[in-house]
């Protein structure tokens, strides 16, 4: 009997420390993404979670980067599995359009699910306009098989681009995708009418732009 009563404590402890993990991580995102990340301190996000103990973000998360990082991890799973959905649709694709959508409807689609209002991509936007955070984002990202399927399949299509070229505009479609749908969170967030009706709509938007962009021509150094 003691095993059992044992067992079950244990699970109600890792039930009850998931909880405060989930708790920590939806407030301090909120709170990122509505004030900035060095607005907000490691006390204000342990107060408005509820928790007594203030140093709990030390405890769950070792400090404030792994919070950050356990953020950005928690969102990137549920992302993979929808573009594990685009890749597979994708297949062999030579079409440059369908890769530009395995990158932007996987993020799209899951903002679209969490509800008005969201923080997810405005947070975003604070954690690229942080050197160090930006870095701990990037890296975070590359270790998804399904993120790098999609970027090797974008290679190819623009295998001809010097690298230089490649690497810039690669930068210049992440800060779209990151501030366009930031942009859209924060208007529904705030009753206000975006530019496009759905997500899957600004989702079109941004691949009409970024197939644009990665197809546009390179000016010669020499022209410049």
């Amino acid at each position: 009997m003691s095993g059992g009563h044992g067992g079950h404590g244990r699970t109600t402890r890792a039930d009850r420390v998931t909880e405060t993990r989930e708790a920590i991580m939806s407030t301090a995102e909120r709170l990122f993404a509505e004030h900035g990340l060095s607005a907000v301190s490691n006390r204000q996000i342990c107060e408005a979670a509820g928790q007594g103990n203030v140093a709990a973000v030390g405890y769950h998360f070792t400090g404030r980067a792994g919070l950050i990082r356990a953020i950005l991890l928690k969102h990137g799973e549920q992302i993979d599995l929808i573009r594990g959905r685009h890749l597979a649709e994708a297949g062999d694709s030579d079409d440059i359009r369908d890769w530009v959508g395995c990158l932007v409807r996987p993020v799209a689609e899951h903002l679209g699910s969490l509800g008005i209002p969201s923080w997810q991509a405005r947070f975003g936007v604070q954690v690229m306009n942080d050197p160090l955070l930006r870095a701990i984002s990037i890296d975070e990202a590359l270790v998804r098989t399904s993120l790098r399927r999609t970027l090797e399949g974008l290679r190819h299509c623009v295998k001809d681009m010097p690298v230089g070229v490649r690497a810039e505009r690669a930068d210049m479609a992440r800060q779209l995708i990151t501030h366009t749908c930031a942009e859209r969170e924060h208007a529904l967030a705030r009753g206000a009418a975006p530019p496009r009706s759905s997500w899957a709509r600004t989702a079109g938007a941004l691949t009409d732009a970024i197939v644009g962009m990665l197809t546009a021509p390179v000016t010669p150094r020499t022209a410049l």
